[in-house]
C-alpha cells in the first residue's frame, strides 16, 4: 500500500512516516506540495497513485486563525474539501485530522462522536467546516478528531514540545506556571499514528475520536511529566484568565469515543502517552 502523506514534516506526520510498517510513504515537503494548490495536489495524486491520502497539514496557530480567518478557512476547510473531492474522483481513501476545538467546552465528560459541535474560535469553525465539506463527498473518507498532539518533533508554531519545555524550565530552575482549569486529552503522536494505521487497514470511514484516554488538566499533565522524568520541581497553577490570549478556547475538550471499540482499538491512557514519549525521546537522543 502506498500512502501520500501531506504535512509529513509535522509531529504527527513524522510518526506516521516512522511507524506505518508495510506502507510506502510518499511525503512531499510543503514547498513541493501545498494542499491549497488544488491542481498541484491532483497532479501529485496522479503521479504517486496512492491507495490512501493522509492529510496532517493545517493552519493550526489558533491566535493567527483569529486574526486571519480567511486564511484559516482556505487551509482548513476549502483545501480539505477539494482534496476529498479529488480523492473521491480517483477512488482513493482520504484521511484528514480534525480537532477537539470543534466543541465549546461546556461538557463535564469527554466528548464523543455523537455530541453536537459548537466551536467558539475561528480555528474551530474552520476545522468543522472542513469536516462538513469532507462529509458532503459521501466517499471513502475518514475524519479523525484528536486533542493536544505532541511528538518527538518540535511544534512548527512553538519550536518545542510541551513536555520538553516543562522539563527544560525545571532543569534550569525556572518558575513554571501552568493553567489548571483547562482540561483536555493530550495525545502522543506515536499512539495516534498507530491507531490511524489500524483505522485505515480496517477500511474505516466517517468520524472517529482518537486521543489518549482520560481527561486531565494541563497542570496535572505537566506535574505527571516531571514525575515520570524523575524531576522534583514546583509548578504554580494559574487560571486560564491569567494566560493572555486573544482567542477563546474550550475549558473542557477531552475526547472519548463511541466507535473505536467496535474495531477493537483501545487508546492508551494519557499517563501511558507521557511514558511512551519519554522512552522514545531517550532512544532518539541516543541516536536510536
Amino acid at each position: 500500500m502506498r500512502a501520500l502523506l501531506i504535512g509529513g514534516s509535522g509531529q504527527l506526520g513524522a510518526e506516521i512516516a516512522r511507524r506505518w510498517n508495510g506502507y510506502e510513504i510518499v511525503a512531499p515537503s510543503h514547498a513541493a506540495l501545498d494542499l491549497e494548490d488544488a491542481s498541484a495536489f491532483e497532479a501529485a495524486l496522479d503521479r504517486s497513485q496512492p491507495g490512501v491520502v493522509v492529510n496532517c497539514a493545517a493552519f493550526h496557530n489558533v491566535d493567527r486563525c483569529t486574526a486571519e480567518p480567511e486564511r484559516a478557512f482556505a487551509a482548513n476547510a476549502v483545501a480539505v474539501g477539494k482534496a476529498a473531492a479529488a480523492c473521491k474522483a480517483r477512488d482513493v481513501a482520504f484521511v484528514t485530522i480534525s480537532t477537539d476545538y470543534v466543541f465549546d467546552g461546556s461538557a463535564n465528560a469527554p466528548y464523543v462522536e455523537s455530541d453536537a459541535p459548537n466551536p467558539i474560535s475561528a480555528y474551530g469553525v474552520s476545522k468543522l467546516a472542513g469536516e462538513y465539506l469532507v462529509a458532503l463527498q459521501q466517499s471513502r473518507a475518514l475524519v479523525v478528531r484528536t486533542c493536544g498532539v505532541y511528538g518527538l518533533r518540535a511544534s512548527s508554531t512553538k519550536g518545542y514540545t510541551f513536555i520538553d519545555r516543562i522539563i527544560a524550565q525545571a532543569t534550569a530552575g525556572e518558575a513554571i506556571r501552568i493553567v489548571s482549569d483547562v482540561v483536555a486529552s493530550p495525545t502522543y503522536a506515536g499512539h495516534l499514528a498507530e491507531a490511524l494505521q489500524r483505522l485505515v487497514s480496517a477500511g474505516a470511514t466517517g468520524l472517529y475520536h482518537v486521543a489518549n484516554a482520560g481527561p486531565v488538566s494541563w497542570y496535572d499533565f505537566a506535574a505527571e511529566a516531571l514525575r515520570q522524568a524523575g524531576i522534583a520541581h514546583p509548578i504554580e497553577p494559574i487560571s486560564a484568565s491569567e494566560w493572555k490570549s486573544e482567542t477563546r478556547r474550550p475549558a473542557f475538550s477531552a475526547l472519548g469515543s463511541e466507535r473505536l471499540s467496535a474495531l477493537s482499538i483501545a487508546m492508551p491512557s494519557w499517563q501511558e502517552g507521557i511514558a511512551a514519549y519519554l522512552t522514545d525521546k531517550r532512544a532518539c537522543d541516543r541516536g536510536g
